[in-house]
């Protein structure tokens, strides 16, 4: 079994992409997790660099959301302690953008709760991400729920960079997490914003009850949709939802999946997103194992790593921003 991970090595370094069962074999082989991570860091390497990409965001509209997301702090079917409030200022939106800015942010998304945004809001946001365009010198990113193509059109015109819009998890397993929206709804969207010329940050979540098979479907239908920004969140249990007492994914685990996830997709940005905390001690292998890019500062409902420390951990791999 051992061979499988030569094998893919040989079509990788070719530049060609593997199968899904090629990623299957692999996953299921008894091939040392140091092997896997080091091959994902040779490709990381090669399409990558030495440099890693941070971005920030902002929770601009919180909890409310009329979706059940069996996952989410913020959806209002759940009883969670989540703190709730409408759409923010510009004002405030463009403090925090300067901050990170300040701090070595590259990149800063706009995310609000909710299926989609109302009109009013919609024409808010707009007005905020002209107003960070012509006062930062950030990529701007927005996770606004779903839109439609004139929606992507009107963001882009505004001056969005890249619209952030995950699947979440693979088309099976799907209908395990959510069932008021469609996966077939989160690919309109996906597309939607592809078709109006925006970037598109697309990933999921791992550690939800799912299969590494599942996982690893999850990437292939990712790559299948030409995103080159996946952001890897880990669940993070929130008490109140119905995944509040789902077993955590084991750090090895959560890292053999990122070097699954590099392999299959050598070329993307494969970025932490939330629940990083979860690997503990363990979070600086990540960039060991395929990982080039991170979401930095807080989460949407979670409390992440100081932005300080972040970029220590980045210096002593001799890793730059």
């Amino acid at each position: 079994m051992a061979n499988i991970l030569k094998q893919i090595e040989s079509r990788l370094e070719k530049g060609q992409l593997i199968s899904f069962e090629q990623a299957m074999e692999l996953a299921e082989a008894n091939v040392e997790n140091e092997k896997i991570f080091l091959l994902a860091d040779r490709l990381c390497k090669r399409y990558k660099g030495n440099s890693v990409e941070l971005c920030s965001i902002i929770n601009a509209k919180s909890g409310k959301c009329s979706e059940n997301c069996k996952y989410c702090a913020q959806s209002a079917h759940y009883n969670t302690d989540i703190q709730s409030y409408p759409l923010i200022s510009t004002e405030e939106v463009l403090k925090r953008a300067r901050e990170n800015e300040r701090e070595g942010v590259h990149l800063f998304a706009i995310v609000t709760s909710g299926g989609s945004l109302s009109s009013k809001d919609f024409e808010k946001v707009l007005d905020m991400i002209s107003v960070l365009k012509k006062e930062t010198r950030l990529k701007l990113c927005a996770s606004l729920g779903s839109i439609s193509f004139s929606q992507a059109l009107s963001l882009k015109q505004a001056g969005l960079y890249m619209y952030h819009h995950n699947i979440e998890t693979c088309r099976e397993y799907y209908k395990e997490i959510c069932d008021t929206h469609t996966y077939e709804d989160r690919i309109n969207t996906i597309k939607n914003a592809k078709d109006a010329g925006l970037e598109v940050c697309c990933g999921g979540i791992i550690g939800m009850g799912e299969s590494m098979e599942q996982r690893i479907k999850m990437a292939f239908e990712i790559r299948e949709l030409g995103i080159k920004s996946v952001p890897i969140n880990i669940l993070n249990p929130v008490k109140g939802t119905p995944l509040e007492n789902v077993k955590r994914l084991e750090p090895f685990e959560i890292l053999r999946t990122i070097a699954l996830f590099r392999l299959i997709m050598p070329y993307a940005t494969i970025r932490y997103a939330g629940g990083r905390l979860s690997l503990g001690e363990y979070q600086s292998e990540g960039f060991k194992a395929g990982i080039n890019a991170m979401m930095v500062g807080n989460y949407l409902t979670t409390i992440g790593n100081k932005i300080a420390d972040d970029l220590k951990m980045l210096q002593s791999l001799g890793l730059s921003v």
